[in-house]
């Protein structure tokens, strides 16, 4: 009987965890996998926002004890002559760089869209500057534009052209930046576009040909409303670019001359870590990340409503 037993045990196939049993062991590994990177993400973007914000409504040097001050940081703002500058600087560059870059983003792909001899090298040269450092690009670029002995001056004078002051002058400095942020960020938009562009169905474009329509006629009516989504993803992440744009304005100006080139977020880093004026940083820093997040909300809202869907 005992023989019986263990034989039908042996024969009776294993149970199987229930469908709880099971939905909790795919929960528990998917944690398993994305927990460690949770804790990084909480750790190094979520904390430190929120620590940031306690100190924005502080006044604090980063040594003594902080001194709670309520609003009075972001009432300050409003009547800093300073931040007023160093957003209309950040605004103007806003205005310049993202048309611009998208503008060059679209033609650029145009190009490199094309059955041509040594269209691979060509790409590489137009994303090379977006991979090298923006340190390294705003470093090579103030050699580039040296009002002594630089090769842009030298090329002007060999056209006859009087030599510029370009990044020493203060109504010249802040275009130039604009345009070495555009060297070195177009390839962005240009690999951006040239996806778009290798996605268009052949279809579209065969059927308006067929229908008598130009290269000019198709790339207006059939390329730009393919390409419209892409562009709102390009638009927001460009304008997040520029308004958070530091590293190479000190690499090239410092915030200069005469502050003709401080951002806010240079603003914000000589609050902080020059003046020692920490919470007051802190809320400069909390303004630019409303404003950014206003206008990215616009930029998306504005899509939705022409039919561009992105997000």
């Amino acid at each position: 009987m005992a023989l019986t037993f263990a034989v039908s045990r042996a024969a009776s196939p294993a149970r199987r965890p229930g469908p709880r049993g099971s939905a909790l062991r795919r929960h528990l590994t998917g944690w398993a996998f994305a927990g460690p990177a949770t804790l990084l993400v909480v750790g190094l973007s979520l904390f430190p926002a929120a620590w940031a914000f306690i100190i924005s409504r502080a006044k604090w040097n980063g040594i003594a004890p902080a001194t709670m001050i309520g609003w009075r940081n972001y009432e300050q703002l409003a009547q800093d002559p300073d931040m007023m500058a160093a957003a209309g600087h950040t605004l103007l560059l806003t205005a310049l760089f993202v048309p611009s870059s998208i503008v060059l983003g679209i033609l650029l792909a145009v190009a490199l869209n094309q059955r041509i001899r040594l269209i691979g090298f060509y790409r590489t040269c137009i994303f090379v500057p977006y991979v090298a450092s923006a340190a390294a690009t705003g470093i090579l670029a103030g050699f580039v534009f040296n009002p002594q002995f630089g090769a842009v001056n030298e090329a002007l004078r060999h056209l006859g052209i009087p030599g510029q002051q370009f990044l020493e002058s203060p109504a010249q400095a802040l275009y130039v930046v604009c345009l070495i942020a555009l060297w070195g960020q177009v390839g962005f938009t240009t690999v951006v576009y040239l996806a778009a562009l290798q996605d268009i169905p052949r279809e579209l474009v065969e059927a308006a040909t067929v229908d008598g329509a130009g290269k000019f006629r198709v790339f207006r009516h059939v390329t730009l409303p393919e390409l419209r989504p892409v562009t709102v993803f390009t638009a927001v992440w460009q304008t997040i670019t520029a308004m958070q744009l530091f590293d190479l304005i000190y690499t090239t100006t410092r915030g200069g001359p005469l502050n003709s080139t401080q951002t806010i977020v240079y603003y914000i880093y000589e609050l902080a870590f020059q003046t020692q004026r920490l919470g007051y940083g802190a809320a400069a820093a909390y303004v630019l990340f409303a404003v950014t997040l206003l206008l990215t909300l616009v930029v998306i809202w504005y899509s939705r409503r022409r039919g561009a869907e992105v997000f």
